[in-house]
């Protein structure tokens, strides 16, 4: 294993995923590629959180949802990078993607070369899952290199 992806969303159990990730690549000497995949505009609007010293988007509100899809890549990046500085590894690669979020992971591990998907499964089940569906069962079932799948159901719990 040389390459491995982690798969970061703004869930507070990001920074979990992101740490058991870097150390599972320490341990292999492997290189790291952070991926976000972007989404709707209105998800980000409302969130309050703190990940990784990021605590959200500057000067967005309900009332400003940004329409510009290069402001959120800024600010993605921006998440990322903090995410970068949190893990303290300045040649962690980071990677903005956009779309389909089960798709756009498996582009960026296909284009990376990552021989290794790192990411969590949040649990979500009746109505969210239905609506939602499971960002790592679409992965799991169309990755062609392994998945390393952290649940996050205790996290949750614990979390801010």
């Amino acid at each position: 294993m040389k390459k491995i992806l982690i798969a970061l969303d703004y869930d507070p159990t990001a920074e979990k995923i992101a740490e058991t990730g870097y150390a599972l690549a320490t341990a292999m000497k492997a290189e790291v590629v952070l991926v976000h995949v972007i989404a709707e505009p209105a998800y980000y609007s409302s969130m309050e959180y703190s990940i990784m010293g990021f605590t959200g988007f500057r000067g967005f509100s309900d009332v400003n949802i940004p329409v510009v899809v290069d402001e959120f890549k800024k600010e993605t990046q921006r998440f990322l990078d903090q995410s970068k500085e949190h893990l303290g590894d300045a040649s962690i690669k980071t990677l903005v993607m956009e779309g389909v979020f089960a798709d756009s992971i498996l582009e960026a591990a296909k284009s990376e070369s990552a021989d290794i998907i790192v990411m969590g499964s949040h649990g979500r089940g009746g109505l969210d899952k239905l609506i939602m569906g499971s960002v790592a069962e679409k992965v799991l079932h169309h990755s062609s290199v392994p998945l390393f799948i952290i649940p996050t159901k205790e996290f949750e719990k614990k979390a801010p």
